[in-house]
């Protein structure tokens, strides 16, 4: 009997890595006609980002952030909701950490004031998801449309913010005053000196704990067979007792404390004061992880950590490949994109084929 669907190993780990493969073939071709050896690149991205001690505390810093939004997108895409708008919940994210930041730095000790933080950033982020949520359940506005306008609404009220009332006095820098000492995430370096003297903390350890909270909650608990249920088919759901409005606008709460909760990385971990543009793409890069992932925690991190090697490879190769520009990682993660979302499905009819040969 022919198999007319894959089966679960095939669509969450064969098809993700033959998309990934086509990706990195074409960006083969790319670097190629910029006149460089793909595979001396390729070495060269992979000692940097992975093998160096160093070089990993940087890809783990990276993914630690991308962690958190790609979760914030994937249980939003758990309730059949496509959240684009994690960006923007993340940048509100970063101010309500910095709210608490600038009002109690001087006040609370270490460990009250980080958890504190941190509170405000998940507030922030699901406060400024609440009402795209509510839109789509109470008055069937697509999340699609509303989340991308709240990114530019974010966008520009966050300059404004930014610009009229956090910018010292006397100061041009668009950006808040350096939180004091007691504000900064634990750096692992502490605890592990070979990483070096890199930004990696605390917050990657909050990220694995995050994904393993998410894996209990959706896949081991009642809220998560509901949740699932919605996504799949919300009559059904409807008709077993879920309340297809509530669970829309809890999944959308819940996925913008997770966006906002991103923040902490990069502000409280790293910069230690709010700043301009700060999320700098990683909510959209979220979108990227949670398709790649299949919204699945290890897919999750595995993904993050891919794209946080291309960002800590691609600049060190960009540094010792001139004719490789920094911008071609970009790219890179365009085609990642495109392959692993638009193109999911392009290899599934010959991996289906092939089973139903062997089974043959």
């Amino acid at each position: 009997m022919k198999t007319t669907e894959l089966p679960r190993w095939a669509s969450a780990f064969v098809l993700p890595v033959l998309n990934l493969l086509s990706a990195l073939l074409v960006a083969a071709l790319v670097i190629h006609l910029l006149g460089e050896s793909p595979t001396e690149s390729l070495g060269i991205l992979i000692d940097s980002a992975v093998i160096n001690p160093e070089g990993l505390s940087y890809t783990l810093f990276y993914a630690s952030t991308f962690i958190f939004t790609g979760l914030s997108v994937s249980i939003a895409m758990k309730a059949g909701l496509f959240n684009i708008g994690s960006e923007g919940q993340m940048y509100l994210g970063g101010l309500g950490l910095t709210v608490v930041m600038l009002t109690l730095d001087h006040s609370l000790p270490a460990w009250l004031l980080i958890p504190a933080a941190m509170i405000g950033s998940a507030l922030f982020g699901a406060a400024w998801a609440f009402l795209p949520g509510y839109l789509q359940a109470r008055r069937g506005s697509h999340v699609v449309v509303t989340t991308i306008m709240f990114n530019f609404i974010a966008a520009s009220l966050m300059n404004f913010i930014i610009v009229k009332y956090l910018i010292p006095e006397g100061q041009q820098n668009p950006a808040s005053r350096v939180f004091s000492e007691a504000g900064a995430m634990p750096r692992l370096n502490e605890w592990f000196p070979v990483l070096g003297d890199t930004p990696l903390n605390v917050s990657f350890l909050i990220a694995i704990a995050a994904l393993v909270i998410y894996g209990m909650m959706v896949w081991r608990s009642s809220w998560g067979y509901q949740l699932r249920a919605t996504g799949l088919n919300q009559n059904a759901a409807h008709y077993a007792g879920v309340s297809i409005s509530r669970m829309i606008i809890v999944a959308m709460l819940i996925s913008g404390a997770l966006a906002g909760l991103a923040a902490v990385n990069s502000v409280m971990g790293s910069t230690h004061y709010l700043s301009l543009n700060f999320p700098a793409g990683a909510g959209f890069i979220g979108i990227a992880i949670a398709l790649m992932g299949r919204q699945h925690p290890v897919g999750i991190f595995l993904s993050s950590v891919l794209f946080g090697a291309l960002i800590q490879g691609g600049f060190d190769l960009s540094l010792e490949k001139p004719n490789i520009p920094q911008e071609t990682f970009i790219f890179i993660q365009g085609l990642i994109i495109l392959f692993c979302g638009a193109m999911e499905n392009l290899y599934a009819p010959a991996v289906l084929k092939l089973l139903n040969i062997r089974k043959g």
